[in-house]
């Protein structure tokens, strides 16, 4: 039976519309055309549809290569969407940190009382409006147990989580459902990795 990707909106072309709360970053005509010149010519096509929210963590997998950041990035710059990622902050030093802030990561300092979990659930808080990116697998290789940070963040900061994915054979850039987080990680966990299951990565799946 074939695999079934999540159902699409109406759209102009390959990439999909933002909903209005979705947290937008200005991006030049060029930029854009950029993004979805380079999705055109790689065959690949966005499918699914986003979240009317201001706050969330999107997790992306399976995350098995190094292309998964040239689509990635190629998409976050033909939508137009401000897609936060989080980076330790002794990456923030003379022109890397200029290209960090560039490339939307937000400094954590793992050492500050409270660690990663707690710097980003108060930078959440704090904000308007902010999504975060995250990759659950930690790693590019296979891995039996994927990191819980995600889900203590989204608990931590009472937002939503969207499951997006990489999906190689049908060279698709998933988006789907968004769930809210229940006070059962285990089973939070065991539902989202169930729903993972049929996608594949360049390299490896997630089952």
């Amino acid at each position: 039976m074939p695999i079934q990707h999540p159902p699409t909106p109406a759209r102009d072309g390959d990439i999909l519309p933002l909903p209005p709360n979705a947290p937008r970053v200005h991006r030049s005509r060029f930029a854009q055309w950029l993004g979805r010149s380079i999705l055109k010519m790689g065959g690949w096509k966005m499918v699914g549809e986003f979240p009317d929210v201001r706050k969330a963590i999107l997790i992306g997998a399976p995350h098995s290569s190094n292309w998964d950041g040239v689509w990635g990035f190629s998409a976050l710059l033909a939508l137009g969407l401000d897609l936060r990622i989080l980076g330790k902050k002794e990456l923030f030093w003379g022109p890397m940190g200029w290209l960090m802030r560039v490339l939307g990561v937000i400094p954590i300092d793992r050492s500050a009382p409270g660690g990663f979990v707690a710097q980003s659930i108060e930078t959440m808080k704090n904000a308007d409006a902010i999504w975060i990116g995250l990759a659950p697998e930690g790693t590019r290789k296979k891995v039996d147990q994927w990191k819980t940070g995600f889900w203590k963040l989204a608990k931590g900061a009472d937002v939503p989580v969207i499951l997006a994915y990489f999906h190689y054979p049908d060279k698709i850039i998933g988006i789907g459902p968004t769930i809210e987080i229940s006070d059962d990680m285990a089973a939070d966990m065991a539902k989202i990795r169930e729903w993972y299951a049929p996608w594949q990565g360049k390299n490896r799946g997630t089952a």
